[in-house]
């Protein structure tokens, strides 16, 4: 498949771009398509230094562009980029593209790390987001609570759960059948996806865990 990314010079862009390179043609995205590039090559060149050789590829290119191509394309942007980003690459997607939100709706506060959909009354990301996708039901909430930090590091082996939410079997599965090639990551089906708050809250609740007992890059695993 093409996996496009979109903020894909970020660091979570990264850390799918070096796993997925296994297997598949990773697009990586950015508003500017020279930095795209740049960040292309660094990563195909970690990639075969952490693998040998990788039967897929990674490329660079434009937001707009990567909208077009890919198969699946992952939204790695922040929740106050939603509106921007998403009104002008969405309507680009093939038909058949299947959407995946990672987006976390978070802001921290005096307290700590604060769900923006309750603090402030403002639509979870997967309702804002389902605004701009042309298919709603190939649109699936994924990878929310999964370390940046290691996930970048393409040799260590991974051992979370990632909750998935989504409406049409398909879309999951191709979801689903992504999470399984990260080795070590198990894919855990919420539901819906009216149910994805459910997966973006985990991530400021793991957050203050994290802060508060001084956990290192905690996950989470259901056992």
């Amino acid at each position: 498949m093409k996996v496009g990314i979109i903020g894909g010079t970020g660091g979570m862009g990264k850390g799918f771009a070096l796993r997925w390179s296994l297997n598949h043609d990773v697009i990586v995205g950015s508003r500017d398509a020279a930095r795209a590039s740049s960040s292309a090559t660094e990563y195909t060149n970690l990639a075969k230094e952490a693998f040998g050789e990788i039967k897929g590829s990674i490329t660079g290119n434009d937001n707009i562009s990567v909208a077009k191509e890919s198969d699946v394309l992952v939204l790695s942007i922040p929740y106050e980029n939603i509106d921007t980003v998403c009104s002008e690459i969405l309507p680009q997607t093939k038909d058949s593209c299947v959407v995946i939100s990672p987006i976390v709706p978070m802001t921290k506060t005096d307290v700590g790390f604060e769900f923006i959909p309750i603090k402030e009354n403002k639509p979870f990301s997967y309702q804002l987001v389902s605004k701009y996708v042309k298919d709603k039901s190939k649109l699936v909430s994924a990878f929310h609570v999964i370390s940046e930090k290691k996930l970048v590091n393409p040799t260590l082996e991974l051992d979370y759960d990632i909750f998935v939410c989504g409406d049409d079997k398909e879309s999951v599965g191709v979801v689903n059948s992504l999470i399984n090639e990260i080795k070590g990551l198990r894919p855990i089906y919420l539901g819906p996806g009216e149910l994805s708050y459910m997966a973006e809250i985990a991530t400021p609740l793991l957050l203050n865990a994290m802060i508060r007992n001084k956990i290192k890059n905690p996950g989470i695993k259901i056992i």
